[in-house]
């Protein structure tokens, strides 16, 4: 794998899990990394979005981790309300958006970038939670991805997304995992084909293989990373 030495990395929802081991496989790879969370940054506000990334110079690398469920656990889709369905989308959706346009200038100046977003199973399949707005979220960030890839090509920027499967990397995952009881989390390794749940780093080494400066003839793909649960 190339050097990361001389690249300057922003990620995006640092403040645990699956965000916070990216930040720390890219820092310990080289890189000088950018950590950004929600309670440091609304990424959800385009003007407080550029401002700040911006402020921070040039940027070869975006990993885009923020996101969730915002607390949310299944409504019948009569009964969502408009604010439950905003809050999701622009946590998910809208955050990518303002913080790749933020970034994209400076890439296209320097004609390098490195996209990477981080979308979800329930993007590729369904939400094992039920919400609809992740789902449809996520599935929106995979197809964002492709259509950046296609854009931004000629500028030598790729853009690439994962789906990571059931990964247990903070408390809402902890807690989902802990609702399902011992025979609903047999049920669900049994679909799994390495027989576990993933780790944060299982994730994070997929985001070194993307925003690697060797990585610049792989562009729109969604790779999940999920033990092998998307094959049944």
């Amino acid at each position: 794998m190339a050097s990361f030495d001389t690249r300057s990395a922003v990620v995006t929802g640092t403040a645990q899990g699956i965000g916070r081991a990216i930040a720390d496989a890219l820092s310990g790879a080289g890189a000088q990394v950018h950590r950004v969370d929600r309670e440091q940054v609304d990424l959800a506000d385009a003007s407080v979005a550029t401002d700040y990334l911006r402020g921070l110079g040039d940027v070869d690398i975006v990993v885009h981790s923020a996101g969730g469920v915002c607390g949310q656990t299944h409504t019948p889709i009569e009964q969502v309300t408009d604010e439950a369905w905003d809050a999701v989308v622009d946590a998910n959706l809208r955050t990518a958006f303002n913080v790749v346009r933020a970034v994209t200038p400076g890439m296209k100046r320097r004609s390098f970038g490195r996209i990477v977003t981080i979308s979800s199973g329930a993007g590729r399949s369904v939400s094992l939670t039920g919400v609809q707005a992740y789902t449809s979220a996520k599935a929106g960030l995979i197809g964002l991805t492709r259509q950046l890839a296609w854009e931004l090509g000629p500028h030598g920027i790729t853009a690439n997304c994962i789906a990571p499967g059931f990964v247990l990397s903070n408390p809402t995952t902890q807690k989902q995992w802990d609702s399902y009881g011992s025979d609903g989390q047999t049920a669900l390794l049994a679909r799994i084909a390495t027989r576990r749940t993933g780790r944060a780093e299982d994730i994070a080494r997929g985001v070194l293989f993307f925003a690697d400066p060797d990585a610049g003839w792989v562009s729109g793909q969604t790779l999940s990373i999920d033990g092998g649960h998307s094959l049944f």
